[in-house]
């Protein structure tokens, strides 16, 4: 039992809702004013947990992690304020993190599908397009609801990102997920693997980098979102410089998709596309980062109050997670300011609450992992 708590300021139920008087009895919230009196009060604007709507807790440089690194992993993001994740696949088994009370809630994922010897080694599922579709079924009875796949990566004999399937396969394999009841999101880096995804009907789209003016109807008549990582994609030079010598054309792309992406994102909000917050912690982003990808798309043409809606509310809709209602998880950030207005609110959080317990934040919490 976590008794009660009393949230005293601007409570924001929605981007534009602000309203008055919130309590989280025994890890719920209500509205309506209990009546024994609160055990603890908390002061300041109250927003849901953010959401990283790509993560990999659980995901080390070489695949699997022991659990006290998944955990601390978890931890780093929930001291950051996500407490939801959506995982975009991990070899550890992350369900233990599911059930401990004091760490990130998580919509697992299963591992990752890509194709024989065409992705980083020890992180994947590997498979051939023959096998794409029992691959698929197989990691959509695993996860939660998501399966990714990898849906372009270096062709070293082309020297240049090239598709990871057929498109005949890859349309295979997202009606064989839905079959499922689970839904399909894909990495894609390269402009033409936009249009093989899009047909075959895909849920979702990891990076996007190659997102051109052409695809943006068909993204909003398919309602299809973006998560785009934006702090990842910083890391293009470098993977550029790395290859050049061996792989001039590809390091001439990845350098090409890294200086538009900030026009690239800006033209998809614009035009109605939905954008999700998503650091790709993981192998090679540290974990706690999910301020720096929501302020990564301000600086990229968002207003700050559609950048947070992007890692807040709005994630929360897509994914069906609870945000602030009526008998929702008390799942919650206080801050000392309005975050719509200034990110940079978010970067000391003055409580961080999550199923109604006082777990981070400036003043205090559990904060452990027991």
């Amino acid at each position: 039992m976590n008794g009660i708590i009393e949230f005293r300021g601007p409570v924001l139920t929605a981007p534009g809702q602000e309203r008055q008087g919130l309590w989280a009895v025994d890890g719920t919230l209500t509205f309506t004013r209990p009546t024994e009196e609160p055990d603890q009060v908390l002061d300041g604007w109250v927003i849901p947990g953010l959401v990283d709507a790509h993560c990999h807790i659980g995901l080390g440089p070489g695949g699997d992690v022991p659990a006290e690194v998944a955990g601390q992993q978890a931890k780093e993001d929930r001291e950051a304020g996500t407490l939801l994740v959506r995982d975009a696949g991990a070899v550890h088994d992350t369900r233990w993190i599911q059930r401990h009370p004091g760490l990130p809630r998580i919509i697992r994922a299963g591992r990752h599908i890509a194709r024989t010897r065409r992705y980083l080694r020890g992180l994947a599922v590997e498979v051939e397009p023959e096998d794409l579709v029992e691959a698929v079924r197989k990691q959509a009875r695993a996860g939660d609801g998501w399966v990714k796949l990898v849906g372009d990566w270096i062709d070293r004999g082309a020297g240049d990102l090239a598709a990871s399937f057929p498109a005949r396969a890859v349309k295979d394999a997202v009606r064989a997920a839905h079959d499922e009841g689970a839904r399909v999101t894909a990495h894609c880096f390269a402009e033409d693997t936009l249009d093989d995804m899009l047909d075959a009907g895909i849920d979702c789209i990891e990076h996007g980098t190659g997102l051109l003016p052409r695809h943006l109807p068909r993204f909003v008549e398919q309602g299809v979102p973006i998560v785009p990582t934006l702090i990842n994609i910083a890391t293009f030079p470098n993977i550029a410089a790395q290859a050049e010598a061996k792989f001039p054309r590809y390091a001439a792309h990845m350098r090409a998709l890294w200086e538009r992406r900030a026009e690239r994102i800006l033209e998809a909000h614009e035009a109605g596309v939905a954008l999700y917050a998503g650091t790709d912690a993981g192998s090679v982003i540290r974990h706690g980062r999910i301020v720096d990808e929501l302020e990564a798309l301000q600086a990229a043409g968002l207003p700050a109050v559609a950048a947070l809606d992007a890692g807040s509310w709005a994630a929360r809709t897509w994914l069906e997670a609870e945000a602030i209602a009526e008998g929702a998880s008390a799942d919650v950030l206080v801050c000392d300011e309005d975050p719509r207005k200034d990110l940079t609110t978010l970067r000391s959080i003055r409580h961080i609450v999550l199923r109604g317990a006082r777990v981070g934040g400036g003043e205090g919490g559990s904060g452990g992992l027991h």
